[in-house]
């Protein structure tokens, strides 16, 4: 498999997109006993609100990677935006994959107007912790559907 990475931005409802989240929500019940429950509104990731994208590596999808406008306040950034659906397909693991979709990610919520990124992660997801802390995220307090949540862990970075 190539590794150059070709993203695309489609709606989550797209069927790569469907094929990718629920290839991430098998992983949350492998690694925590059950599906990630946060509410997530198919809306959110269209303009204004967000935007989704898959990416491919050889025509196949192997990466998904969104983001949708916050009201959660972090690092004195007045528009902020959440991270969410950050996911790599197991083969196509270890190839910073990862890394370059959250580039883009960051990229493309500045072009829209976005400060900083926020984003909730899992304690049993020691690789996504590594990613985010080596990407320039700071931890940051509990939020939204996860706040108080002994697994979760939340950070933020300004773009």
């Amino acid at each position: 498999m190539d590794t150059q990475l070709r993203i695309e931005r489609l709606p989550i409802t797209h069927p790569d997109a469907r094929l990718l989240v629920e290839a991430v929500q098998e992983e949350y019940v492998a690694r925590y006993g059950g599906r990630d429950e946060s509410p997530v509104d198919p809306r959110d990731f269209e303009d204004p609100l967000g935007q989704f994208f898959v990416g491919y590596l050889d025509d196949a999808p192997v990466a998904t990677g969104a983001w949708r406008r916050s009201s959660v306040a972090a690092l004195d950034a007045d528009v902020t935006a959440e991270v969410k659906r950050m996911y790599v397909v197991p083969a196509a693991q270890r190839r910073g994959l990862a890394r370059r979709m959250l580039a883009h990610l960051e990229a493309t919520a500045a072009d829209a107007g976005i400060q900083a990124l926020v984003l909730e992660t899992g304690m049993k997801q020691p690789e996504a912790i590594e990613l985010y802390l080596s990407s320039g995220y700071e931890p940051i307090p509990g939020f939204g559907y996860y706040c108080g949540s002994d697994l979760s862990r939340c950070f933020a970075r300004r773009i």
